[in-house]
Parts: structure tokens; C-alpha cells; sequence
């Protein structure tokens, strides 16, 4: 399990049921067996989005150094979401835990498994919001746009119900 060539990793992590800042302080320890993390944005309140009758969201994003290629750390982001008590749940609905993998360096990977980066990081403020405190001027592998581009473009109400919780 050695390091991928120094490709940095981000990974969102969100709750919105039970103690939401519980979920991701255990779930940010859990990371730590694959992940060396580099940064961490601060905690995000947040309104769901697509299905919005549910309880309201923590976010936040963490950088890292990977300890595996991308799809052995999708194998490994699911199982600690198990682990943790994420249960099967709809689509974008209510969920105990929640890790993605954002982007893992440049890569482009679109596999019935596994999209890098993460489809519609664009339209997402709960995404990119953590990713501005940890690297305004990343671009993003495919549109090419920084993050700070990509969060000026958003409908100007993008933010509403938004507060900063805590940089735990």
C-alpha cells in the first residue's frame, strides 16, 4: 500500500442523521487507515439538495495523501461507511454517513463503479464550499475551471441556510 506518486486526494464527508458531528469526527479517524491527512475545511451546515425533505447536513472535505490506487479506496470509503452504521438508504437521501471521493489527482476515471472526478461537483455549494477552504485555485480535472470559478458561477442564493459549524 504505498503512496500513489504523490497524487492528493480529496474526500467530501457529510451526516445528516443522528450526532452529525459524532458521524464525521469518526469518520475523519476512520480515513486515517488509508489516507494521511494534509487539511480539513471547516464544518458546514448545509440544506439538502434533490431531496430536501430531510434533515439539514454537516459537510466538510479532507485532503490527503492516498495509501491506495482509487478503486481499492472506494472498497475501503464503503466499508468504514458500513462500519460507522450507514445503512442502504434513497438516493440522495437522509444517510448517517457519507464519504466521496472528489478528485484523486488529474485522474479521469468513468466506470460504472467508480466517476473521478465526482459527478456535479459543479452544481454543488455543499462541495464546494469545503473545497474553497482547502484550495481555491485547484482546477477541476475535466472542466478546467478553479474552485473559486466554479462558486462564483453558482445561482447567487447558492449559499442560503449555509453556516459554518466548526473547524473541529
Amino acid at each position: 500500500m504505498g503512496q500513489c506518486d504523490m497524487e492528493e486526494v480529496f474526500i467530501a464527508i457529510g451526516s445528516n442523521l443522528g450526532d452529525r458531528l459524532k458521524n464525521i469526527v469518526r469518520a475523519e479517524r476512520g480515513l486515517l487507515e488509508f489516507l494521511e491527512i494534509t487539511g480539513r475545511s471547516h464544518v458546514y451546515e448545509t440544506l439538502p439538495q434533490y431531496v430536501v425533505n430531510q434533515p439539514p447536513f454537516l459537510n466538510l472535505a479532507v485532503r490527503g495523501m492516498p495509501k491506495m490506487e482509487p478503486r481499492p479506496l472506494l472498497e475501503a470509503l464503503k466499508r468504514l461507511e458500513i462500519s460507522l452504521g450507514r445503512q442502504p438508504s434513497a438516493r440522495n437521501g437522509p444517510r448517517l454517513i457519507d464519504l466521496d471521493i472528489l478528485c484523486f489527482g488529474e485522474r479521469q476515471i468513468d466506470t460504472d463503479e467508480l466517476t473521478l472526478p465526482h459527478p456535479r461537483i459543479e452544481e454543488r455549494y455543499f462541495v464546494l464550499r469545503p473545497l474553497l477552504d482547502l484550495n481555491p485555485n485547484m482546477r477541476h480535472p475535466t472542466i478546467g475551471k478553479t474552485i473559486r470559478q466554479l462558486v462564483d458561477e453558482l445561482p447567487i442564493d447558492a449559499d442560503k441556510g449555509v453556516k459554518v459549524i466548526s473547524d473541529h
